[in-house]
Formats: C-alpha cells, structure tokens, sequence
C-alpha cells in the first residue's frame, strides 16, 4: 500500500485537527461536575461513562493523520491510567493544552528542543509543588467524599470508606456485581486462596457443605501425592502424639494417598482435609511460601534435597481454624512468628514497585493482602 506524507505546517494542522476532536470528548468528563458520555457500541446497549480513558479508548478517526493526532494524546491517557489509576481526563487536557501552546510558539519561530527543556523544567516544578499542597486522606469522612467524587454516588462514596477502614491500608477490596438490589458487603478475616476441598467426604458440616477444623496441623508439599507410603511416616507420627487434625495442602491429592486419608476420616482416626495448592507455576510456589510463613511451617520441596516421607512435626504448620467450601479454603489465625510475617510482606512491597505488569501488580497486592489477614 502507498504510503502517505505530509510535512511541516500541514503535519502539525492535521495532527492537532485529531488532538482538537479527542480533547473535546475527554475533558467534559473532568471533575465532580463533568458530564457523562455516551458511548456507542456495535452491539448491545450504549455505555454511559464518567471516565476520560474509555472515552480516549473509543475514538478513531477517518483521517489518517488527524486520527494519529488522536492517538498520541491517547497514549497520555493510557499511561496516566497505567501507572496511577485514575487522572486520565486531567493528563489529558495537561497534554492538550501543552501541544497547543507549544504549536504556537513554534510557528512564532521559537526553538523546538530550547521549548521542549523549558516544558520539562516547568513539569519538574509543578510535580515538586503538587507534592507540597497534598493532603493524606486520614479520616472516613475524607475517603468518603473522593470515593463519592469518583462514583458520583454518595451512599457508594460512604460505604467504600468503611470498607477500607475495616480492611486496612494492605487489604484488597474486590468489586462485583450483586444479584440483588441492594449493596451487600462480605467481609474474609484470614487467608483465603480459591481452591476448596478435593473430596466431599472431608465434609464436616453437611448443612454448609463446608469443612471446619480446629486447631489443625499443616503440610505443604510442592508436588503432587499420589502414594500412601509418602504420607504415612507423618500420619504415624501425629497420631502417636495424639493429634488427629490435619490439612494437606499440595499440588495435587489422588490415589492411594486420597484414599488413605478419607478411609481414616471416615473410620474416625483423623479429622483432616486435602486441598490443591492455589496459583500456577512460580506463583504458586509463592503463595505456598506464604502459607508457610503464616502458618509457621516449612514447604516440604524437593528443590531443598527433602522428600515427603521426611517430614516432621516440626515442619507442619499451625492455625486457629481452617474452613474449605467446595470453591474456597479459609486460614483463620495464622501461628507464624510475626517478625517473618512482616518481613515477608516487606518483600512483597518491594516486589509490588519494582513489578512493571499491572497483572503481576495485582496478584502480588492480592498476596500482600492475604498476608495483612
């Protein structure tokens, strides 16, 4: 396909006509009193949006070089929103404004590289100075009032403050859509990670369908168990303590060692549970590391030289209470020592800046939170 070309005053022309239309768009969203937008889609209803991103995402124009116009400026959106979440309507009409300025003062003559130090000298001051006017957000109400900013809605604004004064700084607060008319808010006190019981016949609670049990011993092992004799050694040496609780928590539980530990729950001989690792991959090896730093117990791997059969009582975890639905398993009061707790959620911050993927941000702010309890 032949290429198009423009140069010079022509360029620039097509490129802020592009700027100009996507500008005016996005910034009628900008602040408590912006308006909405209605968003046109191929198929289904209209969207009705506040936000200046799904605005920018949405517009593409006839115009070659004025719909590249559009797509620079887009890119001002779309990183704001990569990197701080929200002020994507104010980057860019900061963007908008600093093109059209600039435009300007190149076609007066000025110096193109002198006017690109000044912006970036002009940009390192104001940054410095919003840092000094900025306020931390210490009470409710104050959460509050931005949250209601944001949703436009002031019972959302409230219950949002409330739910992030329950959870704390560290905790994650998923949004879903409910089934039902009014706000319902569920409150996981622990570590809870999305894997439930392997067999119904852990089931300790038949009305609930869920499995309790108090005060349990844990081991996690990274790999998946198949054999009985792998798990006997360790059966053997609880019940000569006169333990009966247990939960595994591996990769995998199946075959003889499945079969092993149903057969002696059902007999009444140990009150235990099985449970499949969360995670994939790396991160799951992650996430059984902070199951072990939460429960105070050691991740039984053949990456350190150990074999299952070579567990010991020490190496098991511990916690106040363990409840698994068919879909979810709860750790209730973690007995790890608090130091490599904390410790281990400093890692994780660490981890959480330095991480450029917005995916591996979120799982790893999902893993600190779990953490927090």
């Amino acid at each position: 396909m032949a290429k198009q070309l423009v140069f010079s005053e022509e360029a620039r022309r097509s490129l802020k006509r592009g700027i100009d239309t996507l500008a005016e768009a996005v910034v009628t969203t900008l602040g408590p009193k912006g308006r909405n937008v209605a968003l046109d889609k191929k198929w289904g209803a209209p969207t009705i949006t506040h936000d200046g991103v799904t605005v920018a995402k949405e517009i593409e124009l006839e115009d070659p070089f004025e719909n590249m116009g559009a797509q620079l400026l887009k890119e001002a959106a779309t990183k704001t929103n990569d990197i701080a979440g929200d002020g994507t309507t104010t980057a860019t009409l900061l963007a908008y404004t600093i093109i059209t300025e600039g435009m300007k003062n190149v076609a007066a003559g000025a110096n193109s590289m002198l006017l690109k130090r000044g912006i970036l000298a002009g940009t390192e001051a104001v940054v410095q100075a919003v840092a000094d006017q900025s306020i931390e957000l210490a009470s409710k109400d104050e959460i509050a009032n931005v949250a209601a900013i944001s949703a436009q809605d002031m019972e959302i604004g409230e219950l949002i403050a409330e739910v992030m004064d329950k959870v704390g700084k560290d905790g994650v607060i998923t949004v879903e859509e409910s089934k039902g008319l009014e706000f319902e808010t569920e409150y996981v006190e622990g570590m809870q990670f999305d894997r439930g019981y392997i067999s119904p016949y852990f089931i300790t609670n038949p009305e609930a369908m869920e499995v309790v049990i108090e005060e349990p011993y844990i081991l996690i092992h990274d790999k998946k168990i198949s054999a009985a004799q792998d798990l006997v050694p360790i059966l053997e040496k609880l019940v000569q303590r006169g333990e009966r609780n247990l939960v595994v928590i591996a990769e995998d539980i199946d075959g003889e060692a499945l079969a092993t530990l149903v057969l002696n729950k059902l007999r009444g001989l140990l009150n235990c549970l099985a449970v499949k690792a969360p995670g994939f991959g790396d991160r799951r090896k992650a996430m059984l590391r902070d199951i072990a730093i939460l429960t105070g117990g050691h991740v039984i791997t053949e990456e350190e030289g150990r074999k299952l059969d070579s567990a010991t009582i020490e190496d098991l975890g511990r916690a106040d209470k363990i409840i698994a639905t068919k879909d979810d398993t709860t750790i209730v009061g973690g007995r790890g020592e608090e130091s490599e707790i904390k410790g281990r959620m400093e890692q994780i911050k660490v981890e959480i800046e330095k991480s450029t993927s917005d995916y591996d941000r979120e799982k790893l702010q999902e893993r600190l939170a779990k953490l927090a309890g």
